[in-house]
């Protein structure tokens, strides 16, 4: 009898024992789940904050050169502050300096201005523009004031101007990519209308056609690229422009629904527009890389440009500090979540 009540002691303490073990064992599966919860926690991005501010005052230095239209002196003074800029941010600068052939048949220099991020990372995408001012307004009912060129504040610094500041971003906080900022030439420098030649083609987008039959370094090649073009003006609707649809659907939808989750629908609408034949076209069609245009496009105008398109109204008056950020933060929040 009493073996038999040592062995119901014995039974009784082991079940006792129950509740501690599972205790512990539970208390081990919470620290498991704590510690998984801070790895999720640690895993969401810090993505800078795009400041409009500093976005506009590029632009606004940029302006002060005058119109940057190629070979003259504002062009190249120009570049060398952009270069000099740069060149404090970015790893590695090119610049890529060739000749091509206007509508005008006599040759011209250009220079495209590349600054790398991340060189040696083989995962990498680009953000470009163009940073030229095109050398006649051939959008001004005035005909006086056509042979003049234009300031280009949005059409060409805006889109330089957000990339400037994002290049002073990924200075101060690497991504996880490598990034190539491709200012490019010569994109405004195409056959007027109002001069009456004979139709020629692919007269525009100089500098990107240049780059995309000789890339800076050899067998270049990125994940895709995303074109700047007439980013800054008050209230401006971004439409998902046809090439772009056309040759890279995903990324249109990656920046598009990168703006909703910002809270930039207004600008970025969800509609689809006609295509554009612009720095994008030659990137997608000769180097062979994904790149679609962001690229203001209004409706209510004969031509689906802004209003100061092409004009000697395209000054900084021109610019919103609103859309410059609309796109900057974008864009911003895409790099640092790649």
């Amino acid at each position: 009898m009493l073996q038999f009540l040592k062995k119901v002691k014995t039974i009784l303490f082991i079940i006792s024992l129950f509740p501690l073990l599972f205790a512990c064992n539970n208390s081990s599966n919470n620290s498991e789940n704590k510690d998984m919860d801070d790895n999720q926690k640690h895993e969401i991005v810090e993505v800078p904050d795009f400041k409009s501010d500093a976005a506009y005052l590029f632009i606004q230095e940029q302006l002060k050169f005058g119109p940057r239209v190629p070979e003259s002196k504002a062009h190249q003074q120009c570049a060398e502050y952009l270069v000099g800029k740069l060149k404090g941010y970015s790893d590695t600068v090119y610049e890529q300096v060739g000749s091509v052939i206007p509508y005008t048949g006599k040759t011209m220099r250009i220079k495209n201005i590349i600054a790398s991020f991340n060189p040696t990372n083989q995962q990498r995408i680009i953000i470009c523009s163009h940073w030229d001012s095109r050398h006649v307004a051939d959008m001004e009912k005035d005909e006086a004031k056509r042979n003049k060129p234009i300031p280009g504040a949005n059409d060409g610094a805006s889109g330089v101007g957000v990339i400037m500041e994002i290049a002073r971003n990924l200075k101060l906080k690497t991504s996880n990519i490598g990034v190539d900022l491709i200012l490019f030439d010569a994109e405004d420098y195409g056959q007027p209308d109002f001069l009456n030649l004979p139709e020629q083609d692919d007269t525009w987008c100089l500098g990107a056609q240049y780059w995309a039959k000789n890339p800076h370094l050899p067998n270049y090649t990125a994940y895709y690229g995303i074109l700047l073009d007439m980013v800054g003006a008050p209230n401006a609707t971004f439409y998902k422009e046809k090439f772009s649809m056309n040759y890279a659907p995903n990324i249109v939808e990656k920046v598009w629904q990168t703006a909703y989750n910002e809270g930039f629908s207004g600008y970025f609408i969800n509609e689809e527009a006609n295509a554009i034949t612009d720095d994008h076209f030659y990137v997608n069609n000769i180097a062979k890389i994904p790149c679609i245009d962001i690229i203001q496009i209004d409706k209510t105008t004969p031509h689906n440009f802004g209003k100061y398109w092409h004009t000697q109204d395209d000054n900084i008056n021109a610019i919103d500090k609103n859309t410059l950020k609309a796109v900057g933060q974008t864009l911003i929040t895409l790099i640092y979540n790649e």
